[in-house]
């Protein structure tokens, strides 16, 4: 990953259309996806031109200037910021299409020319990650070759290979993991509500072995001084290096743990929760977005503690909590996700309360 957790690069000898490519596929993926370009190899450009106030300011010794309109935004800066600003400005959307930086180890998508020359960097080693062809004629006509071979003007197929690659590449490479939080001080409960037993087993060990269906491990999220009580159970445990957020700082030190691992968290307040809800969480994630969450068809609200997290939501919560904005909910709500409808919305209903759990619940 140089500039976005998924992203492919278009790379091809000058004139060989990968601009018009790259637009047709840009159309096809943004139904569906926010997509981000960034196009390298420009000789040099210049979108604050002589005698305007941005030029002039540059040119007065300002490092990195912005200027905006009521649509658009631009940042002029130097080329000494690295890849930080790049990432930044990418972090919002859901993939990035480079073009160009055929020398560096991205995926690529590599234009073939009429004339066939840039096979020559390919056999040679010049270019490396290719993960597919795009051809100028028939596929059928070429010779066997380790990647797949797309037609030019098959613009489904070029767009539904990205799509695909990346999504496979993101299951593949982070693992899934359960978290059950179980670090609140259950004040309203007036005992630990992880301790209690609505199941033949208390909410913690439930809630785990729900997850351990689904994920290839489960920690449990709690406070250092609830972790030698939750030790007895046999679970792993992840101790708050977040401390005073409330959920927040389990999901960010769990994250700091595996900043790899997607993961699905669930409260331990939650005693309707069945393996069903925790299976369509798993099976219809997107890890693509920030997360993968519930709308509950009910209250309307997005449920933050029966969710999926990405990897790539950890940049921007760590962002928030710097901003003092801790509320996962409000993260949900203010970033892309997928939004699910839970099949049961009772399955999230929550008991904070002595004698507030009826069961069947009422929904």
């Amino acid at each position: 990953m140089l500039f976005h957790p998924f992203e492919i690069a278009f790379c091809g000898y000058s004139g060989s259309g990968k601009t018009t490519l790259i637009a047709k596929v840009v159309r096809h993926l943004s139904v569906r996806h926010s997509i981000a370009y960034y196009k390298h190899g420009c000789h040099r450009f210049d979108i604050d031109r002589e005698g305007k106030d941005s030029w002039v300011v540059r040119q007065a010794g300002a490092d990195t200037v912005m200027i905006s309109d009521p649509e658009k935004k631009a940042v002029i800066t130097g080329s000494g910021t690295g890849t930080l600003l790049e990432r930044q400005a990418f972090a919002e959307h859901d993939l990035l299409i480079v073009e160009g930086l055929k020398e560096l180890p991205l995926q690529k998508l590599l234009l073939v020319d009429s004339g066939r020359k840039i096979l020559d960097l390919l056999s040679n080693g010049s270019i490396t990650n290719v993960a597919a062809l795009v051809v100028p004629d028939d596929p059928t006509s070429w010779p066997p070759f380790s990647v797949p071979l797309f037609q030019r003007d098959n613009i489904g197929a070029i767009a539904s290979f990205i799509e695909n690659l990346l999504l496979d590449r993101a299951l593949k490479e982070r693992p899934l993991y359960g978290l059950v939080l179980a670090g609140g001080r259950s004040s309203r409960m007036g005992c630990d509500k992880a301790l209690l037993a609505y199941h033949a087993s208390n909410q913690l060990v439930h809630t785990a072995k729900l997850l351990q269906k689904q994920c290839s491990e489960v920690f449990i999220s709690c406070r250092e001084e609830q972790a030698k009580a939750y030790r007895d159970f046999g679970l792993p445990l992840i101790a708050d290096t977040y401390l005073g957020i409330g959920p927040l700082g389990g999901l960010l030190s769990a994250q700091r743990f595996m900043p790899d691992a997607a993961w699905i968290v669930a409260a331990c307040d939650l005693p309707f929760l069945d393996e069903a809800i925790i299976r369509q969480l798993s099976s219809e994630r997107d890890p693509l977005r920030f997360a993968t969450a519930f709308r509950n068809s009910q209250s309307g609200r997005i449920e933050p503690l029966c969710a999926c997290y990405e990897p790539k939501s950890r940049n921007r919560l760590l962002f928030r909590h710097l901003e003092g904005e801790n509320s996962l909910a409000a993260f949900l709500n203010e970033s892309r996700i997928r939004e699910l409808v839970p099949q049961k919305s009772c399955a999230l209903q929550n008991i904070n309360y002595p004698g507030g759990y009826t069961f069947p619940p009422s929904t």
